[in-house]
């Protein structure tokens, strides 16, 4: 290969030869600023050159990235992939949607101190099952690969598989607490000061090994799975407002990233806890990254108050350094049966889910009996009767409950009659009255005549209606809600929000409720629609600035830095419509159904420390059999 002369950057003149040059791509460079048409050259899986006219007989690979944006490899600020690493090391399913980078450990869950095993004590299964809905033979297999016992291990067990993004860590609290306390007591009473010093102990040498800070969590739906404690919430819930506090002085210490969620039941508790990002009470600001800036369908005003509430921490009065972090897409959540996330927030489906997931018997018992179906009856009906106060809260935004109960937005995706298949249950409901009310054309189907004929004679409302697809079809029904940026009106608003970051997907998670991948493509696809100037600015939003953060060497493509870059077909963009390409997949790895989204022609091409791992819609040779990506240590 020859040797040339070239200028990287109108400097000086010096000898260069490269692995690798794209030719001609308008490159937005995360920097936020306006693009350019450039070569960009890499060699040694570094950026090696930009500028106009890179000669092309100095590259052993030329591709022409005319037409295409060249941007660096994007970064998924939330995800559960700790559960899909160790299992397929390659991460395809986001690898195809961009994306070089994933943050690991959320919501207080993770694998980095192991099994944590004991007797009949499985903690990633019982904490992971329903809080990330994943069955427990899919957490198992998980379970298998684990080879290490400490934080620190692993961070290095990384180095000896086959990497294809970079993969980032917390330390996860809920683990930290079962480390130290075990996992009965982490949910049973509180830690002793030696319980308490040595989880500060543990956390202060993660900070050291480069973890990015730590996780915690205060859904109110987040329960275990195990028994006796399918009625517990898990271990992070336990803590105190002083354990966190000193915990947190340690992530401070380090200018590290508290990573949570909110403490949505009570909103003026929330508030008091974040709180602690403020360097004017606790002598430092605290990088804090929380969920979520979203446009809520049961409570719409709810991202404007988390906004706000960021917006006064962040004043000179507290010196936070509070961000909420940003959905790009639709909040759209399938059902299998009752069994989702969506339903976990009401106590009487929440007991349903807490079932093992090929418990019929356990399931049909809770919905024949009496008082069961009383809760449940009250619980799908408060907020929704008008007349009382819980259903003038609902009017005004504010509802108690999050759980999308209006049968006009339950459609059906998977019914047991096909043709309800995009149907609301309240248009199923409606037909359902006229047939029972003597109007035999109301069934539109022989089949569908069949499913009438299984009904109650009297329906009273859609709980009634619920209650007897629960009891007749249990899990074999899916349905799905959109119970956020429902038709991306405000979205892009929330992306742009000062106060805000991009980069939410949730990839790993719910792996049959929802799919995500997306979220960092439609954030683009929103800002397109505007202009080239916040196409520039969201690139820096779900790159550098991230990455920035977070402490992590990566959302760049100045020379030096790691080739981590995405070539994007900006026409396959603008056409595209994310709900189209969602779809359930049976996945080998996991021997079970996973959802995914998979748009076509969107990403042209991936390169990860500057060797192509994805190109025309296929995984390339290098990934899952090279060492692409790499742990990454937060400085």
């Amino acid at each position: 290969m020859p040797e040339c002369t070239t200028d990287s950057l109108g400097g000086n003149t010096v000898t260069q030869s490269w692995d690798l040059l794209i030719q001609g791509a308008k490159v937005f460079d995360g920097s936020g600023a306006l693009p350019s048409i450039q070569d960009v050259a890499v060699r040694n899986g570094k950026i090696a050159a930009r500028g106009d006219s890179l000669p092309a007989d100095a590259a052993t690979e030329v591709v022409d990235g005319s037409n295409q944006w060249l941007m660096p490899g994007m970064l998924d600020i939330h995800t559960h992939l700790d559960l899909e690493v160790d299992v397929e090391p390659a991460l395809p399913e986001v690898v195809r949607h961009g994306t070089t980078t994933v943050l690991v450990g959320n919501c207080s869950l993770g694998t980095s101190f192991g099994t944590q095993q004991s007797g009949e004590q499985e903690p990633i299964v019982d904490c992971f099952t329903r809080v990330e809905n994943i069955p427990k033979t899919v957490l198992r297999k998980v379970a298998e690969k684990i080879t290490w016992d400490n934080t620190g291990e692993y961070m290095d067990h990384f180095a000896d598989m086959p990497l294809g993004p970079n993969i980032a860590a917390f330390v996860p609290h809920s683990m930290l607490r079962v480390e130290v306390m075990g996992l009965e007591a982490s949910v049973s009473r509180k830690p002793t000061e030696a319980e308490l010093c040595k989880m500060e102990q543990l956390l202060e040498a993660a900070m050291q090994q480069g973890y990015m800070g730590l996780s915690t969590d205060g859904l109110p739906f987040h329960y275990l799975s195990n028994d006796p404690n399918t009625d517990k919430r898990i271990p992070t819930q336990f803590a105190s407002f002083k354990e966190l506090r000193r915990l947190l002085k340690v992530v401070r210490k380090y200018d590290r990233v508290w990573q949570t969620t909110p403490i949505i039941e009570n909103r003026l508790m929330a508030l008091f806890y974040f709180t602690l990002t403020s360097g004017r009470l606790f002598g430092k600001p605290l990088k804090t990254s929380a969920l979520s800036a979203m446009e809520m369908t049961a409570a719409p005003k709810t991202a404007k108050l988390f906004l706000n509430v960021a917006k006064l921490l962040n004043t000179r009065l507290f010196k936070g350094k509070l961000h909420f972090q940003a959905l790009g897409t639709n909040f759209r959540v399938w059902s299998d049966g009752i069994v989702s996330p969506l339903f976990e927030e009401m106590k009487s489906t929440a007991q349903l889910i807490a079932k093992e997931y090929e418990d019929r018997e356990g399931r049909m018992a809770l919905l024949n009996d009496s008082e069961w179906v009383e809760l449940y009856r009250k619980e799908w009906m408060h907020g929704r009767t008008g007349g009382d106060f819980a259903s003038w809260k609902t009017e005004k935004g504010f509802p108690d409950s999050l759980v999308i109960r209006d049968g006009n937005m339950l459609i059906f995706d998977g019914a047991p009659v096909s043709d309800w298949d995009g149907e609301s249950m309240a248009d199923v409901m409606a037909r359902v009255l006229r047939y029972h009310g003597g109007d035999g054309a109301a069934a539109r189907s022989d089949a569908e005549r069949e499913a009438f004929d299984l009904f109650p004679k009297v329906l009273r409302d859609d709980a009634d209606f619920m209650l007897h697809m629960m009891r007749t079809y249990d899990k074999s029904f899916r349905f799905y809600a959109d119970i956020a940026n429902k038709d991306n009106k405000a979205t892009l608003g929330f992306l742009l929000d000062e106060y805000a970051l991009p980069g939410f997907n949730d990839s790993g998670a719910h792996i049959t409720n929802m799919a995500f991948f997306d979220s960092n493509l439609m954030s683009l696809k929103l800002a397109k629609e505007r202009d080239e100037a916040t196409v520039a600015h969201m690139v820096k939003r779900l790159t550098s600035e991230p990455a920035e953060i977070f402490g992590l060497d990566v959302g760049s493509l100045e020379i030096g830095a790691q080739a981590d870059m995405v070539l994007i077909n900006p026409d396959a963009l603008d056409g595209w419509q994310p709900d189209q390409t969602r779809k359930l997949e049976y996945r080998e790895i996991f021997g079970h159904e996973q959802m995914v989204n998979r748009p076509e022609g969107i990403v042209d091409s991936v390169y990860i420390s500057g060797v192509v791992a994805w190109k025309d819609g296929a995984a390339q040779a290098a990934l899952g059999q090279q060492t692409l990506g790499r742990a990454l240590r937060a400085a």
